[in-house]
């Protein structure tokens, strides 16, 4: 799961208003954020296997500081907390939460059963949604769509920065997409790791689109300078 993802952290800005785009991309992709550094570290490990799915050739081999059920759930509370002793927003505490979860629910539906239950867990899960290639970007193109029409409902521009700057995103996560889906694998673990630290500059790339665009559901909102709200 890659734009479904981002629709998580575009649809949230609905939800919370108040909430910076780059604070709810870096919630939704919380757990791939860290999870290329612990594989560099050698505390996680990935293997390319391709033809392992129809879609996705890598082979997720342990990743239970990440991707286990149980850590994500504490990966989300941590987030939260941390945001809300910072910000003391209940609302965006909350659907920063849900964001970081969501990533293994939708990460539940597209893997096939590699995702543990607990750090130490035999029991692997995962629906396998990979394995259709149809049905996979029939989910995320649709997921990201819908997240993009609710962020749009939910801001507008307020200067030619706050246009361009969510249609370059827009174009570069699609043409990302479509690039490892219908690309070449990688040669191995290690060059997948560091491509996925790229993720990283997607944060600020939030705060920055953000900044240039008006919540339609809060005054005063091109007060202040920048911060992690």
């Amino acid at each position: 799961m890659y734009l479904g993802h981002f629709a998580v952290a575009l649809a949230g800005k609905r939800a919370a208003p108040d909430t910076s785009l780059g604070t709810l991309i870096a919630a939704s992709q919380l757990i791939d954020l860290i999870w290329p550094l612990l594989v560099l570290m050698g505390l996680e490990r990935v293997a390319v296997d391709p033809g392992i799915t129809v879609v996705n050739p890598l082979d997720f081999t342990r990743y239970p500081i990440t991707h286990s059920l149980l850590a994500v759930l504490v990966w989300a509370s941590f987030f939260a907390s941390v945001y809300w002793l910072t910000t003391r927003k209940r609302a965006g505490s909350l659907v920063l939460w849900f964001a970081v979860l969501s990533h293994w629910v939708l990460d539940y539906v597209t893997h096939i059963p590699d995702l543990p239950l607990y750090p130490g867990s035999d029991k692997m899960v995962g629906l396998g949604l990979w394995n259709s290639l149809l049905g996979t970007l029939a989910l995320e193109v649709g997921l990201f769509i819908l997240g993009l029409v609710l962020y749009l409902r939910t801001t507008r521009p307020a200067n030619r920065t706050g246009t361009y700057s969510l249609a370059a995103l827009v174009v570069f996560l699609i043409l990302t997409y479509f690039a490892s889906v219908l690309g070449p694998p990688p040669p191995n673990g290690k060059v997948v790791a560091w491509s996925a630290l790229l993720l990283w500059l997607l944060v600020p790339w939030g705060y920055w689109i953000d900044r240039n665009r008006i919540s339609k559901f809060r005054a005063g909102s091109r007060k202040g300078k920048l911060r992690f709200k």
